[in-house]
């Protein structure tokens, strides 16, 4: 169980964002923290405390240069997702990506578009392609979300998807997006199946505040989940998490 750092970009600037709602009625994001450093600034902090995994993740158009600017100062530490498809994300690679993070490609019409999927695989390479599978409760299923995490897809968060789409990627990156940006606490049944269920190295994100969330996450995950810390973490305005604590947790292990 790490620590997987993040860079998350609207408009070229590093943000943190609410989850389900951060899309106001203007159209805006509903933001936490926008920072006055810039992306290569993170990269930087990530690659001297030897944090390796971490994500870029542009959220939405005009982010490009920016990711491009954190890749150049971290190379090969940080993956990148955000509008990557089977003809972009060889150039990533090339561009400095550890590895591609790909959802809203690999679904058409609320379902896995399994020729899309295997095309993305072999263009990249099993080994550097990562699923994002980030889900919403609906009835007691959880289900994968897209279009800015707002349309649910049909497609469950359940064994036999996880199973299945193993074959393709090396690892899976999982919001719980009800939680996303809250601060109020992890989504504790997700983390729990997934846990019992992911056959992949997984990165669960979405609603820590603190230290002890990180530990639930370990005990519920059963030390199988790594773990990603946005707005509570003071390195982005918040108050909760000390990023210098997690470095030296990651050094002890």
């Amino acid at each position: 169980m790490i620590f997987r750092p993040c860079v998350d970009l609207h408009e070229g600037v590093v943000k943190q964002i609410v989850g389900g709602a951060r899309w106001d009625s203007s159209g805006g994001p509903v933001t936490n923290f926008t920072a006055t450093h810039s992306p290569a600034f993170y990269a930087r902090r990530y690659r001297e405390d030897g944090l390796t995994g971490g994500h870029v993740i542009m959220l939405g158009p005009g982010c490009e240069p920016a990711a491009r600017e954190a890749l150049a100062a971290w190379p090969g530490g940080l993956q990148v997702g955000g509008g990557v498809t089977a003809d972009n994300a060889r150039a990533w690679l090339d561009d400095g990506a550890a590895a591609v993070i790909v959802t809203s490609y690999v679904f058409r019409e609320g379902r896995i578009d399994w020729d899309r999927l295997k095309n993305l695989s072999k263009a990249v390479g099993r080994s550097r392609l990562v699923l994002d599978l980030s889900c919403r409760k609906r009835d007691g299923d959880y289900f994968i979300v897209t279009d800015r995490w707002r349309t649910f897809t049909e497609t469950r968060v359940e064994p036999s998807t996880l199973n299945a789409l193993s074959a393709y990627c090396f690892e899976f990156l999982i919001h719980g997006v009800d939680v996303e940006g809250l601060c109020q606490g992890i989504e504790e049944d997700l983390v729990r199946r997934l846990g019992e269920w992911s056959p992949l190295p997984t990165t669960y994100a979405g609603g820590i505040r603190n230290m002890r969330d990180i530990e639930m996450i370990r005990e519920l995950g059963q030390r199988r989940l790594d773990y990603t810390v946005g707005s509570a973490l003071d390195l982005f305005g918040g108050s909760g998490v000390r990023y210098d604590d997690l470095v030296a947790v990651q050094r002890e292990t």
